[in-house]
């Protein structure tokens, strides 16, 4: 019989500091670490705070879902290691959490084109968690991908693809938090029309305007990736725009999208990056994929300024490899995440030419070169970057999910035994 335990953790936090970056390394509690399902980039969120504590998810050593909680100011852990255990042998299988307005605790877990698996917290505050429960209660039979995203009335957005790789839809549900009820915004808001399917990256920014972002897929194998579309919308995901202010006939199809960068299949495209927007709401989209006079993909921004869509070049990477296949992948470098604070882009990747450490690309948009510095000095192995995204928003506090895993390519499990979760603080 498992039972569900709240334990108070106290365990030491490391000082870190790298290139006059001073960091602190908040450990949290053993997770596991054979794959990479608690650090896959696609996470919203890993971390999650309001006014005063932050809350953490991922897979322990023996693959239940487990909530830990804090004070903002303290580095003392409170884990609760619930009754639902994930098939972390699959690192599509995420934890995504967020809080609504009312700080209950939103849960989605366990999902590569399955039933819909969410609950939420028994009381605000909490981490104990309710039953599993319907949405909608429709089109929740074959979910991947779920994401929550908060908005500034309390209310929250979520994400998922219904359908699979290469034939998926996106669609887009909202909570009420007056109501505490769900409704469907959008049963289809990027149509694959069976044909393709859109892997996305969201932001919503101060004012609420919901911005989207994404590749698309003309199969199940990665090499199909191709063009880096744009959506947006300013009345909660009712009706949306491209970067002009024309109006969009949903579903939003292949024919229909506005292309912010071309870049044809077989370019080392990768998919589910990450994106933000400057202090004016214009777009910038992190990712990467390798120029056609070049056998070396490079992390990259594309970005609108008002008028017109750019792209730069981030890194200056001299390692060969090719995406191509499915499943998840093992792939020398991380997907990237982007944060900005109206001044600076901060630009958070792992790569195997530093050691595959935690690395940060900061600086401005106009600097010719952005500096790099390490955030950790040990490697993280399969790591992909998340943080928790509302402290940021709140307090332009850089809160990042820190963990070494492990990735066999093509969904193999490795021998890694559990590994300590971090919360890594930067300075």
């Amino acid at each position: 019989m498992i039972l569900r335990r709240i334990l108070p953790i106290i365990l030491m936090p490391l000082a870190l500091t790298g290139r006059g970056i001073n960091n602190k390394l908040i450990p949290v509690y053993d997770g596991y670490a054979a794959t990479s399902v608690n650090t896959a980039v696609f996470r919203a969120n890993s971390l999650v705070s309001d006014s005063t504590a932050q809350y953490i998810a991922f897979y322990n050593s023996d693959g239940f879902l487990t909530i830990g909680k804090r004070n903002l100011d303290s580095d003392r852990w409170t884990i609760n290691v619930s009754k639902y255990r994930g098939r972390v042998e699959d690192a599509h299988n995420t934890i995504s959490i967020m809080l609504d307005g009312d700080n209950y605790l939103h849960v989605a877990f366990d999902h590569h084109g399955d039933t819909l698996k969410y609950c939420r917290s028994l009381l605000p505050g909490g981490i104990e968690l309710g039953d599993l429960t319907a949405m909608v209660g429709t089109l929740e039979d074959d979910v991947t991908y779920p994401e929550f995203y908060k908005l500034s009335t309390g209310d929250l957005l979520f994400a998922y693809r219904h359908g699979a790789s290469g034939r998926g839809n996106l669609v887009l549900n909202r909570y009420d938090v007056a109501n505490q009820t769900w409704y469907r915004l959008q049963d289809v808001l990027i149509d694959g029309e069976n044909e393709r399917n859109a892997y996305w990256q969201i932001f919503v920014d101060k004012n609420d305007k919901i911005h989207i972002s994404w590749v698309w897929r003309e199969s199940w194998l990665v090499e199909t990736n191709h063009d880096l579309c744009y959506a947006c919308s300013s009345d909660g995901g009712l009706t949306w725009q491209r970067s002009d202010s024309t109006e969009y006939v949903l579903p939003i199809t292949e024919a229909t999208a506005e292309k912010a960068w071309c870049i044809p299949q077989n370019s080392e495209l990768i998919n589910q990056t990450s994106m933000t927007t400057d202090s004016d709401g214009h777009p910038y989209i992190a990712t990467y994929w390798r120029d056609a006079d070049s056998d070396i993909p490079q992390y990259r921004l594309v970005w609108h300024d008002g008028n017109d869509w750019h792209a730069r070049q981030i890194s200056n990477l001299k390692t060969k490899f090719s995406l191509s296949g499915g499943g998840t992948k093992m792939i020398p470098i991380s997907r990237p995440r982007i944060a900005t604070d109206g001044r600076k882009i901060y630009y958070i990747v792992r790569e195997s030419e530093r050691q595959s450490r935690v690395s940060l690309y900061s600086g401005q948009l106009n600097e010719e070169q952005l500096k790099v510095s390490d955030l950790t000095d040990f490697s993280v192995d399969a790591w992909e970057p998340s943080y928790d995204t509302e402290l940021w928003k709140s307090r332009n506090k850089l809160h990042i999910f820190v963990q070494r895993t492990s990735q066999g390519d093509g969904e193999k499990v490795t021998d890694l035994p559990p590994q300590m979760v971090y919360v890594l603080e930067v300075e």
